[in-house]
């Protein structure tokens, strides 16, 4: 069973940015630079856990076109086992629970192959294939 909540301590985020590190920097060779930004600190956090085992995480922030959600990452043990709908899921509610996040458009910018995943919830593909550090994207949102 996953359980999603937020990364509310050091030691939380500390294992945010190892899961991140795991699945973006290590596997999918995203430059260390480029993974951790700006926005760590004016963005929530999230941190899914199988049992007591850290197992992936996901983030959203405020930005000038909504409400984005991002760094969506899942450990390659805990894979088609429900834990990415679970970090969806938990983000969205979270969204929702913000009465500054009302009206406010939700989108992501989506690994080609994570978009099933996010289809399942509603958010469509908006324009063309792009690629952020050599990966492929498309821009999803839920549509108004």
């Amino acid at each position: 069973m996953t359980e999603v909540s937020r990364a509310m301590t050091s030691e939380d985020l500390q294992t945010v940015f190892a899961i991140r590190k795991t699945v973006f920097v290590e596997e999918q060779r995203v430059p260390e630079e480029e993974e951790y930004d700006e926005f760590e600190e004016s963005s929530c956090h999230f941190l899914a856990r199988s049992g007591t085992t850290p197992c992936g995480t996901a983030r959203w922030r405020f930005t000038n076109w909504g409400v984005k959600l991002e760094r969506f990452a899942v450990l390659p043990n805990f894979r088609n086992q429900g834990v990415g709908s679970a970090l969806v899921r938990a983000v969205l509610a979270d969204v929702a629970a913000q009465p500054e996040a009302a009206g406010k458009t939700r989108y992501l910018h989506a690994q080609v192959t994570a978009m099933p995943l996010y289809a399942k919830f509603g958010f469509e593909a908006v324009g063309g294939l792009f690629y952020e550090c050599d990966i492929a994207h498309y821009k999803m949102l839920i549509p108004r």
